[in-house]
């Protein structure tokens, strides 16, 4: 098992360019499944989701071959449509195959997937949609085993809940139904742009991604395409405060501004100096970061609940309280407990959250909980003074390809370790 060790307290400066996109990479790669011929895919993250998601697809008939950031999938040969329990439970985000699957091989049979314990995530949503086109779903025993009686059939779909992933389900269904499929309060994020990109290249017809209506014109097949994925918005954010935390500056490239100003304006109230300028940002930090007043997570284009941990990590070491409230998922705060250990001032009270900005951090040992969790906890690190461990840093490497490379080129003492 591997952990990271942080030796903090490092002023960290310099340029990132940063990855693809995982939660952009995953869907596309869900929707090669559609295409028959062969995809390629740039600027595509090495993460382990990535290589779950890989998996699955070879499982299915794929061929896969990585040429550095680059991933080419060849879906001409598909023969399997159900995908083994031990591939599920390896990502949450696997659930959007269920759509793909069942639209190319009129089949599918998977179980509940896995991911981060955030709190209940039901897929009811992505199940009752997908029946609306046609689908019919066995949900015994934790499984789901899905079949089309002919084809899939387009019509009008309401979701309750802006949902990503049933959003995804949806498109990746309908690409290749029979008639015109329209969302209602359709997820609005731009990884669903991206994914529309992909599809269109390949050869359907999909407008109004970043919308709260998407229509599906539905194609009788896809071919191959060749796409490249958006950078993670995420990741960029985590990047900045890396540099916020420790008095640092740091360049980021290959950015899309539109994308993160949710995010960006609480780096501004914190003090922080920024220049945006075509795909790029330059942070400068303050001596000491301001507070925030209040931040609270909404759905896109309102703050990303996955940018949360990175911020509340920022206002441990700011001058004042900060209040923040988790809107999204009820169990997004297990991390606190491990922030507290490193000298973190915090107090939860249901899905709000009151930070008291602390004077320094202290190192300590401490288990990453989860993705964007584990990052908080890096950040900590990074600003504490003396040694800290990350331990259970698996659902790290989930979302940052080579995280502690990309640190130590900025000047941390940074290593990871097999233990």
């Amino acid at each position: 098992m591997s952990k990271l060790y942080i030796n903090g307290g490092k002023r960290l400066s310099g340029e990132v360019t940063v990855q693809g996109a995982k939660n952009s990479a995953l869907p596309i790669l869900a929707a090669t499944v559609l295409c028959d011929g062969e995809s390629v895919i740039h600027n595509c993250p090495k993460l382990s989701d990535v290589t779950a998601s890989v998996r699955i697809l070879e499982h299915l008939g794929c061929i896969c071959r990585r040429e550095g950031d680059t991933l080419i999938v060849d879906s001409r040969n598909i023969s399997c449509f159900d995908i083994p329990d031990s591939l599920m439970r390896e990502m949450r985000s696997s659930i959007v195959l269920l759509g793909a699957i069942s639209a190319r091989m009129g089949r599918a049979k998977l179980c509940s997937p896995g991911g981060c314990e955030l709190g209940p995530r039901p897929i009811d949503l992505h199940v009752s949609a997908l029946k609306k086109l046609g689908l019919i779903i066995d949900e015994s025993y934790g499984c789901l085993d899905c079949k089309t009686n002919d084809c899939l059939k387009g019509t009008e779909i309401h979701l309750a809940f802006p949902s990503v992933g049933a959003t995804e389900n949806i498109i990746l269904a309908a690409a290749t139904a029979k008639g015109r499929t329209v969302i209602h309060n359709a997820a609005r994020e731009p990884e669903i742009c991206d994914l529309q990109n992909f599809i269109n290249s390949a050869g359907g017809c999909v407008c109004g991604a970043g919308t709260g209506t998407v229509v599906i014109d539905g194609v009788s097949k896809l071919h191959g395409a060749e796409h490249t994925v958006i950078p993670d918005r995420i990741v960029a954010a985590t990047y900045l405060a890396a540099a916020a935390m420790t008095r640092g500056k740091i360049l980021l490239k290959n950015i899309e501004q539109p994308h993160l100003i949710s995010v960006l304006t609480y780096f501004s109230e914190m003090g922080c100096v920024l220049q945006v300028k075509n795909k790029s940002v330059l942070l400068e930090s303050p001596q000491k970061l301001s507070r925030f007043f209040e931040i609270q997570t909404m759905v896109y284009p309102g703050f990303p609940t996955d940018a949360g941990p990175i911020l509340v990590a920022m206002a441990t070491l700011s001058n004042g309280s900060s209040m923040f409230v988790e809107n999204i998922f009820e169990n997004r705060y297990n991390y606190v407990g491990e922030l507290r250990r490193l000298g973190a001032k915090i107090k939860l009270a249901d899905r709000v959250a009151v930070i008291d900005g602390v004077e320094r951090l202290s190192g300590a040992r401490v288990d990453s909980t989860d993705l964007r969790g584990g990052a908080a906890l890096v950040l900590a690190g990074l600003a504490a003074d003396g040694l800290t461990v990350v331990d259970k840093i698996h659902h790290i490497d989930r979302g940052y390809e080579n995280i502690e490379n990309v640190l130590t080129n900025l000047g941390a003492d940074i290593v990871r370790k097999e233990v």
